[in-house]
């Protein structure tokens, strides 16, 4: 038996923008990410590769809930769960007869663990509402699969139910119909008596409210036997154009039923009545770099909705189109539409630092196709986000003068809050990297090679092909195999990228620049010999400097944890007997310096893990590190990367040196970088060719400034020849 939904006309028209009703039966398995109607999540319920027959539903956090809305009496809720390291928490299946108001039907404070098993609940039928709720987490999480709710059995007593078409119109419910000025146009509905014996006796039609005078009944049934059906005719004639509302009433015998509440939303010609005037007061709240809360006061009457655009940069001048329903995501010019709907707050996702945004909110009446926007005077205002939420002394532990400075930093950022790679999706993915796009989908990008993935949500990283991809590989870790410790699930290294054409290339190779033509290509990324013939990935330009600081970080955050080394490899596998080049990682992190999103991600990450990336904070702390011996380099030439050349004219060396200042008074810094420890030998040659300065010095693996002193020679320009056990390398030297 149903329940007689009363609320004001008001909540009627409103309600025209929530999520339809199920029809019972009603079930999902998750096998897609796409809803059935009348199904809706709200929190961080998420999608999971496992399941009684994967994939299920996921609930990670207090106040996940999946709610299923239906419109006539349940018979039995079946579903499957597990809990996965579930320990002193409580997860509910509950029902309502109104959606506010909750009853227990199971509670679950030890669920099975691991294994799915099938559970049978018998909801009131007077309930229209059945939910799953994760109501309070201590550690672990629920898997959810196999829902279904069946249709109550049919009973002998009289039960009315009445539809539009195919359309059940509950009581309580909506009817939108439309009509030219001062032409009738009828709405037929077909009056059902569900019962299996009884006659359903109709002793009445009535319409009510302000525009009752527009409304007629056209003919109506007075009794329909058991199983059958009848058709009630209204007749609806606008007399003026726009919103024309009125209230049909169905008095009968049915026991809970009575009357049966249909309000009509009459439209006269082609749209509802506009609004009369615009929100006001528009405020901002929860400032952060990533992240923004609008809100403002209604407009006064209430219109039934609003929505908002949004603009980089400059003021919103787009409108919105009367007779067009817009979907977050949709674009109307060069502005965006974040928010569409009846609540009067909005947070806009794709938020980074530094930036100007700005909003216009316009109201709007109508569904559908007879929408009609208040175009006129839109409420606008603007919000500029912080440059950066680094703590102003966060760093003030560390300084590059100290000889402690690497051990500082380490100490700085570790150790933190771990977060889960199985979280990824619902704590970065759906909070921070996905954007929105049109017709209310998402998008996120592979960082490697650029490509654009669209997606509906939930985000599944299994259906879009994508993975959640380790910079600093997981086979170069000292503690490989290392699934479930901070170093595997640190978010700091992890970004979005294609599992097949990207990341299965990468693979555990280094990152590096490919010269000549590469053996493999995909968008913006690349894969194939360097300049010293060894086979690395370069990355798209635009993510070399984020993956060049995620390794200077990786390196430096878990360097001498249980006693292992996390300096840069120099030796990957047999099948890779070569290391990272930090060298290069240098050049990109200058040549691709922190942006405004890297910032904004690193706070994002940081409210996360309550720790930061330090070369996103301080480009030049790079400087002081050498990565592959993680020693702190003294006296570093910053930029670390500005006139740093290959050094051997004869072999597939990676030594590099660099000369500075030049020219010089005689006195310089001979900076080397190699891969092993050697002899130099250090010549410098005059003019006439005559062999002016002669020195031989022992380096060891890394960085190596020197210091040269040949202030007893004139003032001109000299060759300066550095040979090395693997070629050798000229570069003019002058002295004023």
């Amino acid at each position: 038996m149903k329940k007689l939904l009363l609320s004001s006309f008001a909540s009627a028209c409103i309600a025209l923008s929530g999520f339809a009703q199920a029809v019972l039966p009603t079930a999902w398995s998750f096998a897609t990410t796409s809803f059935p109607t009348g199904w809706t999540t709200t929190g961080t319920a998420y999608y999971t590769g496992s399941g009684f027959n994967a994939p299920a539903l996921k609930f990670d956090n207090t106040g996940d809930l999946l709610t299923i809305s239906f419109a006539s009496a349940p018979g039995n809720v079946s579903y499957y769960i597990a809990g996965n390291s579930f320990s002193g928490g409580t997860f509910l299946v509950e029902e309502s007869v109104n959606g506010t108001s909750w009853t227990t039907l199971h509670s679950f404070t030890a669920p099975p663990a691991g294994t799915y098993t099938q559970y049978t609940d018998v909801p009131n039928t007077a309930s229209r509402y059945i939910r799953f709720n994760y109501s309070v987490k201590v550690s672990g999480n629920i898997g959810l699969d196999e829902v279904s709710i069946a249709a109550a059995a049919a009973s002998p007593a009289q039960e009315i139910n009445i539809k539009q078409g195919s359309s059940t119109i509950i009581s309580g419910g909506t009817s939108v119909v439309n009509s030219p000025v001062s032409t009738t146009s009828p709405i037929t509905f077909t009056i059902e008596n569900l019962g299996t014996v009884n006659t359903l006796n109709i002793s009445s039609a009535n319409i009510t409210g302000a525009n009752a005078a527009d409304f007629s009944v056209g003919s109506s049934p007075s009794a329909i036997t058991s199983a059958s059906t009848g058709s009630l005719i209204i007749n609806f004639t606008p007399s003026a154009a726009g919103t024309r509302m009125a209230t049909l009433s169905i008095a009968s015998d049915d026991a809970d039923e009575n009357p049966y509440i249909i309000y009509l939303y009459g439209i006269g010609g082609s749209f509802a009545s506009e609004p009369s005037n615009p929100p006001s007061n528009l405020t901002f709240s929860n400032l952060k770099t990533y992240r923004v809360t609008g809100s403002f006061a209604a407009a006064s009457p209430a219109p039934e909705g609003y929505i908002v655009l949004r603009k980089t940069g400059s003021p919103v001048t787009d409108i919105p189109a009367d007779g067009t329903v817009y979907k977050r995501g949709d674009l109307i010019g060069s502005s965006q539409v974040v928010y569409s709907g009846n609540i009067m707050s909005f947070a806009p996702n794709n938020i980074v630092a530094g930036t100007t945004y700005h909003f216009a909110v316009f109201a709007y009446n109508g569904p559908g196709s007879y929408r009609n926007y208040l175009s006129s005077s839109p409420l606008a205002g603007f919000v500029t986000t912080p440059s950066t939420m680094q703590p102003a002394t966060y760093y003030n532990s560390v300084s590059t003068s100290a000889s402690s400075f690497v051990t500082d930093l380490h100490n700085k950022i570790n150790p933190h809050i771990q977060q889960f790679y199985s979280n990824y999706g619902i704590k970065m993915v759906t909070p921070f990297i996905a954007r929105d796009t049109v017709n209310d989908q998402r998008v996120i990008n592979c960082v490697y090679s650029g490509q654009k993935q669209i997606y509906s949500d939930p985000f599944d990283f299994t259906a879009n092909g994508f993975s959640r991809e380790h910079t600093y590989c997981h086979n170069w870790m000292p503690t490989n195999p290392a699934d479930g410790r901070p170093e595997y699930d640190d978010y700091h290294h992890l970004f979005p990228t294609n599992q097949d054409d990207v990341n299965a290339i990468r693979s555990n190779y280094p990152l590096g620049e490919v010269v000549g033509t590469p053996t493999y290509t995909y968008l913006g990324c690349k894969f194939g010999l360097n300049a010293q013939g060894k086979t690395v990935f370069e990355p798209r330009d635009s993510h070399k400097g984020d993956a060049a600081r995620a390794l200077f970080y990786m390196a430096t955050c878990y360097d001498g944890v249980g006693g292992q080394d996390w300096s840069l490899p120099d030796y990957i596998s047999t099948s890779i007997p070569y290391g990272q080049d930090q060298n290069v990682l240098k050049k990109w992190h200058y040549q691709d310096p922190p942006d405004n999103y890297e910032i904004a991600r690193n706070d994002f990450v940081d409210s996360l893990q309550n720790n930061r990336n330090p070369f996103i904070d301080s480009v030049q702390f790079a400087c002081y590190i050498d990565f592959w011996t993680m020693n702190k380099i003294t006296a570093p030439m910053i930029p670390c990367n500005s006139s740093v050349i290959g050094i051997n004219e004869q072999s597939n060396s990676t030594d590099m040196m660099t000369l500075a200042p030049n020219p010089n008074s005689g006195s310089f810094t001979l900076t080397f970088v190699t891969e092993k420890a050697q002899t130099l030998n250090i010549t410098l040659i005059d003019l006439l060719g005559r062999m002016v300065y002669s020195k031989e010095t022992k380096v060891n693996r890394g960085y190596n400034p020197l210091e040269m002193n040949v202030t007893s020679l004139s003032k001109g320009i000299y060759t300066f020849i550095l040979s090395t056990e693997s070629g050798r390398t000229t570069e003019k030297l002058v002295i004023e």
